[in-house]
């Protein structure tokens, strides 16, 4: 996304996937948040701050650590699915807004600012300013996505159904290419471009989830791409995907993640030459 008015429009699409999201999207894997942990060196009662946490994928394992969390998400169903999800956890606060709009309680700091899939979807203006602000002195950032990767001997599905993206009109991004584990694009160029942050840990991870016909459906309408298609070129492209799944023994597919752990130490305003 290059365009601000882009970048509004597309976030906002993951609210229609409200009801799908918990279940569709894959678990990160533990050793990350072992990772992060570490890495962020996260102590007993701190107070992290998650942005974009839609039905809260990320937050559950942090808040089965037992950390307190304020967790921001502008869609107001996703938000409510999220309060659901999390209802065990007291020290869990779900706030409806955008990042960009919301301000924290005066004198309120975090020990950790961390987003889940979600970094990219916020204003690049607002993004490590705001960030650095609500930190506490020395606390960190944390983000990573979780992205399709193609390790070799990986299913050949994919592969073979970009035909069928190819002839509905959505063929890959140029220069997206078809990444193997360990080969995902990182942004410590960009953490420390900003001045404000100092790279501390950048770690690859990768795992494997297994889908029938129904559950990769159910995935892909929670990515803003296929949500924002056309309905003949879902009907197209699924109904491809159920027969060549249907065909296969086990009608089933492998489709590999890879995330890129970053985490990043804030570093204060002379230092960082303000």
């Amino acid at each position: 996304m290059t365009s601000g008015d882009n970048r509004e429009r597309w976030r906002e699409t993951f609210e229609s996937a409200a009801d799908l999201y918990q279940r569709a999207r894959p678990e990160y894997p533990s050793a990350l948040f072992d990772r992060l942990v570490a890495a962020a060196e996260l102590g007993k009662g701190d107070h992290l701050l998650e942005i974009g946490c839609a039905t809260g994928k990320a937050t559950l394992p942090l808040a089965a650590r037992g950390y307190r969390i304020t967790a921001i998400e502008l869609g107001p169903d996703l938000a409510s699915a999220a309060r659901r999800n999390l209802a065990a956890y007291p020290d869990v606060d779900i706030i409806n807004a955008t990042f960009e709009d919301w301000m924290p309680l005066p004198d309120t700091r975090f020990d950790l600012v961390f987003a889940a899939t979600a970094w990219h979807w916020i204003d690049p203006a607002a993004r490590y300013e705001k960030t650095h602000d609500v930190l506490r002195a020395d606390g960190h950032l944390a983000m990573w996505s979780a992205s399709h990767v193609f390790p070799d001997g990986g299913d050949a599905f994919f592969r073979e159904i970009q035909t069928v993206y190819d002839e509905i009109g959505e063929p890959q991004p140029p220069g997206q290419g078809w990444p193997s584990p360990g080969e995902l694009d990182d942004e410590r160029t960009q953490i420390a471009d900003s001045g404000l942050f100092d790279v501390v840990d950048v770690r690859h991870f990768d795992w494997e989830t297994i889908y029938d016909a129904d559950g990769y459906i159910d995935l892909l309408n929670t990515f803003s791409g296929h949500i924002t298609m056309e309905a003949w070129q879902r009907d197209r492209l699924y109904g491809e995907i159920r027969s060549r799944l249907a065909a296969r023994p086990d009608r089933r597919l492998r489709r590999h993640w890879g995330a890129v752990l970053h985490v990043a130490r804030r570093r204060n305003r002379w230092a960082a030459g303000g």
